[in-house]
């Protein structure tokens, strides 16, 4: 695999230095001061092309090219944001930059209820606590209809940890479900939220399915034209929340993804964390399937839970294989002769880097070095053997 980490520009704690150090080839990182929607010009695509190619390392993915919501919803001026889409992946094929992930999840990226959850060795990690997120949405959200998708027995615990909660711990649990992708979106307040909430009411997951397949019936031509790959990164957590559906969650959302547009530019990121917390992923078995259609690899593990819920494991622990999943990584590379770009994703918060009070939640430098340590050696060995 091509090593690689995530870097989210200057202001990141965790500097191109130190990412050569961790021996990555790699970048991975987006234009995170173009507001959504915008286009990417070249001139601003290649001061940080020239930024990252100063120490030696490569712009090997963009992650990402966020998508306007009025895409998503195909609302407003949803024809021009693809328009400017499609510039925005001209000008980096212009650029020398092949390879963009995206995501098409509603509102959010990756969601969680606690950003530095202690651990008992005494690193943090990120976690997912379906009571908590029951707590924040029926509670503090007042969410309509949120009694439709939680059980009777989740609602009950919530109401009682929500009743034994102290305000700051509810003013925590709301910053931390509304904080967002580091570098991605703005930190939200609750009546913001709610009413970017409110514009799916009545949008089914079949809905947004036929809206991603019209983004990609769009953008793909342009991708095929500029030898350009895109990537799609699977919904974190991979369940419905908050009343928005998830539509890339599981083996037959992929079959639906991969069917919208035959072609190679028509690509995955597998993201062994997301896929993982849903148990009924045989991840192994996905790479295989979809391993023409695989771009990009994020691997890391989650602990799954009752109920849903999940925490970030180390790399090599947790609930899913990774001696397995790497396996069949090594697999289809040897079978495409490709390398496959990987970076470690959300690693512990630990050692030195739990003093750093600037830290992104998941993105420290020396949990995702572990992370990053142990899957090369894995892949090492699978490779060898």
């Amino acid at each position: 695999m091509k090593e690689t980490f995530r870097w989210f520009g200057v202001t990141d704690p965790v500097k191109l230095a130190h990412i050569k150090q961790a021996g990555a080839t790699g970048v991975v990182t987006a234009l995170h001061h173009i507001a959504n929607g915008e286009v990417w010009e070249v001139e601003e695509i290649n001061k940080v092309k020239t930024e990252i190619e100063s120490y030696g390392l490569e712009w090997t993915f963009i992650e990402s090219i966020p998508i306007h919501e009025n895409i998503k919803l195909r609302i407003g001026d949803y024809k021009q944001r693809i328009e400017n889409y499609k510039r925005s992946l001209k000008n980096v094929a212009a650029c020398g930059i092949k390879n963009v992930c995206y995501n098409f999840m509603p509102v959010l990226d990756w969601t969680r209820t606690q950003l530095f959850w202690k651990l008992e060795d005494g690193s943090t990690a990120l976690r997912f606590d379906k009571v908590e997120m029951a707590v924040f949405e029926k509670f503090i959200m007042q969410r309509e209809g949120v009694e439709n998708d939680y059980t009777t027995e989740v609602l009950k615990q919530a109401e009682n940890a929500f009743n034994n909660m102290s305000a700051a711990e509810k003013q925590q649990l709301e910053d931390n479900v509304l904080k967002g992708l580091p570098g991605t979106v703005d930190d939200l307040t609750i009546p913001v939220f709610k009413d970017m909430i409110a514009q799916y009411d009545n949008l089914t997951h079949a809905d947004l399915k036929a809206n991603l397949s019209y983004f990609l019936n769009e953008v793909i031509p342009v991708c095929e034209a500029h030898g350009i790959v895109m990537a799609i990164h699977p919904d974190d957590p991979p369940m419905d929340i908050m009343g928005l559906p998830r539509i890339i969650k599981s083996e037959a959302d992929l079959d639906d993804l991969v069917s919208f547009v035959d072609s190679p530019a028509n690509g995955i990121t597998f993201c062994t964390g997301s896929l993982g917390a849903n148990p009924d992923n045989d991840l192994p078995k996905m790479i295989r399937k979809f391993g023409d259609r695989i771009h990009f690899l994020h691997l890391r593990n989650v602990k799954r839970e009752v109920n849903g819920s999940f925490y970030e494991d180390n790399h090599l622990e947790g609930s899913t294989d990774m001696y397995e999943v790497v396996k069949a990584v090594v697999e289809v590379e040897k079978q495409r002769n490709v390398q496959l770009p990987m970076r470690p994703d959300h690693g512990h918060q630990m050692l030195n880097d739990l003093n750093d009070n600037n830290a992104y939640a998941g993105y420290t430098a020396i949990g995702r070095l572990r992370g990053l340590a142990e899957i090369r050696g894995l892949a090492l060995g699978v490779s060898r053997s």
